[in-house]
């Protein structure tokens, strides 16, 4: 029996069924048509314009399968979401879980509504990632600037230098700065309204950590001066005084400040 006759003879048992699934080997979302009499199949041909809708659920299914931690998060989106994990530990009635369980669960409600019309993976990666989790502070654009005063990007240091904050552990953020940006500055910076002190870590003029420490007075006080000491011979170059509180703070050799003053 051919294939024309079988259709006409069981014209009433045909099933015609578009179908949208995730293919890992292309990358892509693929959708067909499908014709099928029973598990014979009929015809298969490709979709050109697929139900966005349902392109969008299987490329959520992807995302799903591989797991929070590999979206295509942006250096910038991993930061934000480091300092709103920071306010969250700190402030928890106040802003969003964005653990990587808690957005698995709401995979639906975030991110769904954001894929339709997208087919691959390489057009996901081009998603506003920032955007899409600053959309979940219930406080809207009045929260979003308490994200900047709770918790900063990045801190002005007496040097004039703006330096980033590292939020990657929610109890003790980090500011990295080199010890002579900071002369000057007697008492170590708080965050989330004077409740968290950083823990600065004091760079050598080669960057490496010199003291890391919650305690900037008594560094001043006391560490300094033995730092001083083990450092001021391998960088003779760089400042070093008797004073670093009276000290001006820079970023700069001692002849490239002298040349510049």
């Amino acid at each position: 029996m051919s294939r024309p006759e079988l259709e006409q003879l069981f014209a009433d048992q045909i099933e015609a069924r578009d179908e949208v699934r995730w293919d890992a080997a292309t990358g892509r979302v693929l959708a067909r048509r499908l014709r099928r009499l029973g598990a014979l199949v009929l015809s298969d041909t490709q979709l050109t314009q697929p139900d966005p809708e349902l392109l969008a659920h299987a490329l959520l299914d992807a995302l799903r399968t591989a797991g929070i931690a590999r979206l295509p998060w942006s250096e910038s989106a991993v930061e934000l979401r480091q300092r709103l994990a920071f306010l969250q530990h700190h402030f928890p009635n106040d802003w969003p879980d964005v653990s990587d369980e808690a957005l698995a669960a709401e995979l639906d409600e975030w991110l769904e509504p954001h894929l339709v019309g997208l087919k691959s993976l390489n057009e996901v990666s081009r998603l506003d990632w920032n955007e899409l989790l600053l959309q979940r502070l219930p406080g809207g654009w009045t929260q979003r600037q308490e994200l900047d005063r709770l918790a900063p990007s990045h801190l002005a240091v007496p040097s004039g230098s703006r330096v980033a904050l590292d939020y990657t552990d929610p109890t003790a953020p980090v500011l990295a700065v080199k010890l002579q940006e900071v002369f000057g500055l007697l008492d170590t910076p708080f965050v989330a309204a004077g409740r968290v002190p950083l823990t600065l870590h004091l760079l050598s003029p080669g960057g490496r950590p010199a003291q890391v420490t919650r305690d900037l007075r008594s560094f001043w006080q006391t560490g300094y001066f033995e730092v001083r000491k083990d450092l001021r011979g391998r960088y003779p170059k760089h400042p070093w005084p008797d004073d670093p509180l009276t000290a001006i703070p820079t970023k700069l050799t001692k002849k490239r400040f002298e040349a510049g003053q």
